[in-house]
Formats: structure tokens, C-alpha cells, sequence
């Protein structure tokens, strides 16, 4: 008997338990597994694309100072690549942004920020292809490569890092882009075919040896151990890629403007002219002198590098003047997109590339073969108006190693139709674009006509200047 009263003790608390675990788990007071739909439909996922770092509610100079960094420490998931099954790739235009590099400027009667420029796999961050990366580059004599192209090196390689050398995280960070670009393009959508040659591909690149480095370090692991006859580095002396376009009255114009306000908006900072007359009064200069020496370029090598802020006998430059100095420059961004200044000097500045993309992408859909993979390498004040004439204004600053994707795909239902999605640091931000925000709208399609592109770059991108060409916005003044 007394066994029987305790197995019913047991049972009634059994069956209480489990009431209550139900309840509590109906009221959502403990975390239910969920049913894992994607089993059964795949089509339902979403991709979700985790920040490695968590993005704080409001502006922390600090946290944007990291992302700008984008020091390589995980590997980055994206969305290029993600389309209807029945979508076939035709081209891929890649416009980059060369990887972290040694300072343009010093800040005067400082010890510049002791950096080792040479390759060295053993030290991070590195990256598995590193070793092979720098014995391809050693054979690459057969490569043509205009103008001053052919005197710079293939690799950065100096003890101590000359003023704006690509260090080995500049190298690592671009290894990453195009291994992760070759998962999604050469082995899974198969743009590009083992007997690929030189006319497939068009290279392009700015006289600085960062910006030749980075697309060679990209372009290794993008397609790894090419052969060096293969490839063809045109020189592009202007880092807004104008080429034989760039006479443009009113685009400097705008750019002067857009200057000006900047400096307005400085001159009003306070918190900011006190930072810069008590960095002054520690390293021991005149303060215009010091503004003139751009500190925040040298600062942020600094903090990208984990190096400590310089000092002298009269102090040291502090992470507090690191963060007003940040904190500025973001406010100065912030509103740079709120004034348009800024904006009809990028639609300007970015006409002549968009157009050579547009026209490229139209000889493409007709049916031509050629130059199906394109990769600019070039700077932040390339990437910054290209974003800004697109109308994404989301966008942050260009970071090292950024890179802006032009994808060209072929409706397979309809072979006539063509689409084009546009990524941003693996983000897509097609549909962030001012031709294309409405489209999405009314569209259950993942990509965008490439006809609104077309539209936008031979003729809306004129109508804020009351003109119908590029010819007559660069020389009619506004009214």
C-alpha cells in the first residue's frame, strides 16, 4: 500500500510538472526550439548577415572606428550571388577600395607609428594563401601594365612602412575579398571558365602602388595561379576614373562648395578646436598647423593597428581626442548627405565610370563575351560618390578594403531580360537606389531591370541640373 500511495504521489507530480512546462512555454516564459521550416521549404530562408561587432543604438566613434578598420578576423558571409534558381550570371563589375595602409600624413614632431610593411605569414592577421600569393607575385614580369603601372611592386615589402604603403593587413583584407567573391562567382555560377583569357577580363587600377597591390592580391585568390599573360592593368590617372571625361566646369564647382561647408562646419565645433589646441600645445606647434597635418588619418593607423597615441615631453594625444576628432568627422558625414552639395558634385564625378559600366553591361546583354569580369582598384574618394550619385544614403564611409558589386544576370524564363543587383560590402543595396526604390515596390523580382540603369546613367542623372547630357550640366551654371 504505502508503495502503491507513492508511485501516485510520483505520477501527480509528474503530470503537474508537465502542465506547467506547457504553460510556461505557451505564455513564452522559456525558449521553445522552433520547427525548422527550412527543412521542408528551402525557398523560405532568409539569409541573415551578423555584424561581428554589436552595432550600439547611437553614434560611438569608437565602434565606427572598427568597422572602418575592418581588421580580418572572421570570415565575412554576403549576399552576392543570391538570385532566382533560373537566373543565369553574365557579368560581374567590382569596384574596390585598395586594404589598410600606412599614413598619407604625420603629425609633426611626433615618432611616426612603427609599422612592418613586409609580408610575413607567421604574423597577423595572415591568411592561408599568403605564402603562394607572394611567389606568384615574384612571376609576374609577362603582365602588361600601363605607364608607370610596370615600375611599381606587386607586393608591399619595406621594414618599416613607407607614408601610404599597403600593409600586410591591406593584403590580407583584399585575399579575403576575392576568395569569398570566387566561392560565389567561379564555383557556384561559374562566370568564368578554366580557358578564360585576357579578353574576358578588364583591369584597371590608379598609379599608386596600395591600389595595384590590392587588385593583385584580390584577383589572386579570385582566380588563383592566373597566367600573368592573361592580364592587362590599364593605368587610370584620376581617382575619380573619368578618364578622357573629366573636363567638368561645374563638377569643381560643387566640390568647392562642398568644401567650404566643411569648413564651416568645423570653424563652429568648439569641442573640436579645443582638441586641436591642446594636441597642439603637446606636440609643440602652431594649432593651423597641426589642422593642416590631418591628424585623424595618422590617428586612425594608430588605433587600426593597436598602437599607442603618440606622446612628448608635454603630454600625450589621448583616446578622448581620438573620439572628438571621430565623432566630428561622423556629424561632418551626417550632414554632408543632408545639404546637396556634395551630392550634385558626385553625379558629376561618378557619370563618366557609370556610363563605361552601363555601356559595357548593354554590348554584354547583346550577346558579346568579352570583359565579363571588370575590377577597379582604386580609393575611399572613388567608392564615396559612386555611392552618393546611386542615392544610397545609408551607406557608410567607404572602409579599407570596401568594395561596390555590379552583378549583370540573365533572366533564364526570358533570355531577353536582364537584371542587374548592386552590393555593397556584401550587403544588397539595389533596391536603396533612387532608380530603383519604387520598382521594389510592385516587384516580387530580387533584382532590378537593367533598363532602369540604363535610364538613370544616359539621362535622369542630368534633370537635377535642368539639362539633358552630361556636356550641358558641366557647363551650364544652376540658376
Amino acid at each position: 500500500m504505502l508503495f502503491r500511495n507513492r508511485f501516485l504521489l510520483l505520477l501527480a507530480l509528474a503530470a503537474l510538472l508537465a502542465f506547467l512546462s506547457l504553460s510556461l512555454q505557451f505564455l513564452h516564459l522559456i525558449p521553445v526550439n522552433p520547427v525548422k521550416e527550412d527543412a521542408l521549404n528551402p525557398k523560405s530562408r532568409k539569409r541573415i548577415m551578423p555584424d561581428p561587432l554589436t552595432e550600439p543604438p547611437a553614434i560611438d566613434p569608437i565602434y565606427e572606428a572598427r568597422v572602418y578598420c575592418n581588421i580580418p578576423t572572421i570570415t565575412e558571409r554576403s549576399m552576392e550571388g543570391q538570385v532566382p534558381h533560373y537566373f543565369k550570371l553574365v557579368s560581374v563589375h567590382v569596384l574596390i577600395r585598395h586594404g589598410d595602409r600606412y599614413p598619407l600624413y604625420a603629425i609633426p614632431k611626433t615618432k611616426r607609428p612603427d609599422i612592418d610593411c613586409m609580408l610575413v605569414s607567421s604574423r597577423k592577421p595572415s591568411h592561408p594563401q599568403l605564402e603562394a600569393f607572394i611567389r606568384h607575385m615574384s612571376k609576374g614580369s609577362e603582365a602588361q601594365m600601363d605607364g608607370t603601372l610596370s615600375s611599381l611592386p606587386r607586393y608591399p615589402s619595406h621594414a618599416s612602412c613607407e607614408m601610404g604603403e599597403l600593409t600586410q593587413t591591406g593584403v590580407v583584407q583584399h585575399l579575403q575579398n576575392g576568395q569569398l567573391l570566387r566561392e560565389i562567382y567561379m564555383k557556384k555560377h561559374k562566370l568564368l571558365l578554366s580557358d578564360w583569357t585576357a579578353k574576358h577580363l578588364y583591369l584597371e587600377s590608379t598609379g599608386k602602388s596600395r591600389t595595384l597591390q590590392s587588385g593583385l592580391a584580390l584577383l589572386y585568390t579570385l582566380l588563383p595561379d592566373f597566367d600573368w599573360k592573361n592580364i592587362n592593368v590599364r593605368h587610370q590617372w584620376s581617382t575619380i576614373f573619368c578618364s578622357g571625361s573629366c573636363d567638368c566646369p561645374m563638377r569643381n564647382h560643387y566640390l568647392e562648395e562642398e568644401q567650404r561647408r566643411q569648413y564651416s562646419l568645423r570653424v563652429k565645433n568648439s569641442d573640436l578646436e579645443r582638441v586641436y589646441v591642446d594636441m597642439a600645445k603637446i606636440v609643440g606647434i602652431p594649432t593651423r598647423q597641426l589642422r593642416a597635418s590631418n591628424p585623424i588619418d595618422s590617428l586612425l593607423c594608430y588605433f587600426c593597428h593597436n598602437v599607442s597615441f603618440p606622446c612628448t615631453k608635454n603630454g600625450c594625444i589621448s583616446i578622448e581626442h581620438f573620439k572628438i576628432i571621430k565623432t566630428h568627422q561622423l556629424e561632418d558625414e551626417r550632414e554632408r548627405q543632408e545639404k546637396k552639395l556634395y551630392f550634385f558634385y558626385a553625379l558629376l564625378a561618378t557619370y563618366p565610370l557609370l556610363n563605361q559600366t552601363v555601356n559595357r553591361m548593354q554590348r554584354i546583354a547583346e550577346g558579346k563575351k568579352e570583359e565579363v569580369l571588370v575590377l577597379y582598384s582604386a580609393h575611399d574618394v572613388t567608392l564615396s560618390p559612386v555611392l552618393s550619385a546611386l542615392g544610397i544614403t545609408e551607406a557608410r564611409f567607404p572602409r579599407f578594403a570596401a568594395r561596390l558589386v555590379f552583378e549583370l544576370w540573365q533572366d533564364g524564363k526570358k533570355h531577353r531580360e536582364h537584371f542587374i543587383r548592386i552590393l555593397y560590402n556584401g550587403v544588397d543595396v539595389t533596391f536603396q537606389t533612387s532608380f530603383c526604390q519604387d520598382y521594389n515596390m510592385h516587384s516580387s523580382k530580387s533584382a532590378c531591370p537593367l533598363e532602369k540603369f540604363v535610364h538613370f546613367v544616359k539621362r535622369d542623372m542630368f534633370s537635377v541640373f535642368n539639362s539633358t547630357n552630361y556636356y550641358d550640366a558641366c557647363h551650364r551654371r544652376p540658376l
